[in-house]
């Protein structure tokens, strides 16, 4: 046997291994590779900055690489947030507001309005626009003879309520004209035709209007003559002209003091504009993101615009206020055709976004890193909507932990219902993280201070004892002497020329009225005349046989 041994040992090579030997040494092997990958991703780490806890973290999508105490373990990583539980909640039937005449327009916007006190909708109406203003406590079915706003001549494009006094608003039309009105307390009662004030600049209809977001008494108008008008209320005249666009301006956003005004246009450019000067700081053409809106974040510096893709595809894209360069980043939403509306909330900095056509909301919670679009999730509901409006901060019910409400129209139905977006907690307090100051009803500027160059940010207030107005300031219009030329019952002052192809029927159909009248006023004195002339003669004919 030793014999054997040693011959196998020196003639045929080292003796074989058994299978047992073999997993030893991969085992073993792969052990020492893997102290030494640990041994380098140590180092490496040790050139790293931010450490916490005695370990180090770097990432690369969507999971990350853990270095703690020498130990190293890949797992993924969730971003913790209070708003990842937010959920949509529609109004029950007694708070939705029904019998709606809801226009029937194809212009893109809200047609809607709210406030703490009013729900402002446009109607359809033949003969001229109009909208309904009612209180918003007084939910169910609208009267059918229910009073309106109807001193538009052509059909209202977009109403706004002033955010600093809760009875103003204001609204825009084919009429190329802007006017305010003021809504009495508790809601019309007749019909109301006279506004405080008319403001006439445009060449063409008016699409867009925007009040400033902490002067009282700034207004802007954006008409289809590709011009941007700043009115001053407190003379009722414009104050300066925004010539700057080469198309019809889709829509309009401030940042938070005012200062900087983002347009978004058809011409396929994004602008970011000094409004008191009327400079373009920054502009943008947007080639493979075709911007339809744009919103500001906050004081984020960023902006965030809806769009289509060079793939018609929804998207969104962020943006860097001061490099409109290139976007931050773009992100594809679907392949659906309605326009998409933004709505930011710079208290919880949620984004929403809500498609014309659609029956769904998404949301998204923004950040200063990436993904800087953090997916929520989203409401959804089978009956598509034609506009939304949003009740102010102020108006919400921070005993449920809203933190958002909107009007949902839904044009079929002639309904308008509620749906809040709320943060689910089992505390009944106050909870302080998800409702932080916000702006209140007092303005922080006067309309001549803004002009003048000054900035200020907003009045904050606190929601924590219930929302009570500190505003006690009163909307004064300013007072014109009218003046008049009346002929034949015809104010030819008052009568502006006719600008569209309704006004210009009316204008027509009164005048056609006016000569039929004329015509019968004037064969009926033609018989008087008639009827004098005879008795003249029969007076000649008596006279001379009495002589």
């Amino acid at each position: 046997m030793g014999e054997k041994g040693e011959k196998r040992k020196g003639g045929r090579g080292p003796p074989a291994i058994s299978a047992s030997g073999r997993r030893r040494e991969s085992l073993e092997g792969r052990t020492n590779m893997r102290e030494k990958e640990a041994e380098q991703t140590q180092a490496a780490c040790l050139d790293l900055k931010g450490k916490e806890g005695g370990g180090w973290m770097f990432a690369e999508g969507p999971q990350c690489l853990c270095v703690d105490a020498g130990k190293m373990s890949w797992r993924p990583t969730y971003r913790s947030s209070k708003f990842r539980n937010v959920y949509g909640k529609v109004g029950n039937r007694e708070h939705c507001f029904d019998g709606f005449p809801i226009t029937k327009n194809v212009h893109d916007n809200h047609f809607c309005a709210v406030n703490s006190k009013f729900l402002a909708v446009v109607t359809e109406s033949a003969g001229g626009g109009s909208f309904i203003v009612v209180p918003v406590s007084q939910s169910g079915r609208l009267d059918s003879h229910c009073p309106k706003v109807c001193g538009h001549q052509g059909n209202v494009l977009d109403i706004k309520w002033n955010p600093f006094f809760e009875n103003i608003i204001a609204s825009c039309s084919e009429d190329t004209s802007v006017r305010v009105w003021e809504i009495p307390e508790g809601g019309l009662r007749r019909n109301m035709t006279e506004a405080v004030l008319e403001l006439y600049g445009h060449s063409r209809r008016v699409g867009v209007i925007e009040w400033h977001p902490t002067s009282s008494g700034i207004l802007f108008s954006a008409g289809y003559d590709y011009k941007i008008l700043i009115w001053n209320l407190e003379i009722g005249e414009p104050v300066k002209m925004i010539d700057c666009h080469t198309d019809v301006i889709l829509s309009m956003s401030f940042n938070t003091d005012g200062s900087l005004l983002a347009t978004s246009c058809k011409d396929k450019k994004l602008r970011v504009i000094e409004p008191r000067s009327g400079a373009v700081l920054q502009q943008a053409s947007c080639k493979n993101h075709r911007v339809n809106r744009v919103v500001f974040l906050g004081n984020m510096k960023r902006l965030v615009t809806t769009g289509v893709s060079r793939w018609n595809t929804r998207q969104i894209a962020l943006w860097d206020q001061e490099d409109l360069s290139m976007p931050i980043v773009e992100e594809d939403i679907d392949g659906l055709s309605g326009l998409l509306f933004p709505f930011y909330d710079a208290d919880t900095h949620m984004l929403y976004l809500a498609g014309k056509g659609d029956g769904n909301i998404r949301y998204f919670e923004i950040t200063t890193e990436k993904p800087y679009f953090q997916y929520l999730t989203e409401f959804r509901s089978p009956a598509p909507q034609k506009g939304l409006g949003v009740m102010p901060k102020h108006g919400l019910d921070v005993g449920a932990c809203e933190v958002f409400r909107f009007y949902k129209l839904v044009t079929l139905k002639g309904l308008i219902e509620p749906i809040s977006m709320i943060v689910p907690r089992r505390s009944d307090t106050y909870q302080e993280d998800i409702y932080p100051m916000t702006a209140g009803t007092e303005p922080a500027l006067t309309a001549s201070e803004w002009l003048s160059g000054i900035n200020r940010d907003p009045v904050l207030i606190s929601l924590k004892e219930g929302y009570q107005q500190p505003n006690q300031l009163a909307f004064k219009a300013p007072v014109k002497e009218k003046k008049s030329m009346v002929v034949n019952g015809i104010d030819l002052l008052e009568n502006v020329p006719p600008r569209t192809e309704n006004e210009l029927l009316r204008v027509f159909f009164r005048q056609q009225d006016e000569l039929r009248r004329l015509k019968e006023e004037l064969t009926t004195k033609d018989v008087r005349i008639r009827q004098l002339e005879l008795e003249l003669n029969n007076l000649k004919n008596v006279s001379p046989n009495n002589v």
